[in-house]
């Protein structure tokens, strides 16, 4: 019954931007940690980025440090990935994911947490 469902990928132009979104529906708490994952083809998948509404606590990756940042809105039950000064390294499906229990990120920070809840992931791509 737990579903995320991913939207706002497409094609961008290195230095451009895009606002993903993650939109959580059969989850009875806002306590959780959702993160963002991608893969590329042929690569493993990384993780990107983390938010935690209970201790307010987010995470990213060094590759996307300074240029990415998540936020949340509870109300809407929406987690969002603002990716500024997109480089020809970020493209990939992007993935939003959530086990729904725990309330730290840091589990988030192993690009191999295999979390129970994925979307089904967003495309994006970089080229001019």
């Amino acid at each position: 019954q737990v579903q995320l469902v991913e939207s706002g990928g497409g094609l961008v132009q290195p230095g451009g931007s895009l606002r993903l979104s993650c939109v959580a529906s059969g989850l009875t708490s806002d306590e959780y940690a959702i993160g963002w994952f991608r893969q590329a083809p042929g690569k493993e998948r990384e993780g990107v980025s983390c938010i935690s509404t209970w201790s307010g606590s987010t995470y990213y990756a060094d590759s996307v440090k300074g240029r990415f940042t998540i936020s949340r809105d509870n109300a809407k039950n929406t987690v969002y990935l603002q990716m500024s000064s997109l480089k020809t390294e970020d493209p990939a499906v992007y993935y939003c994911a959530t086990d729904g229990i725990l309330r730290s990120c840091s589990p988030y920070h192993s690009d191999s947490y295999n979390p129970d809840y994925w979307g089904q992931g967003t495309q994006v791509t970089v080229s001019s």
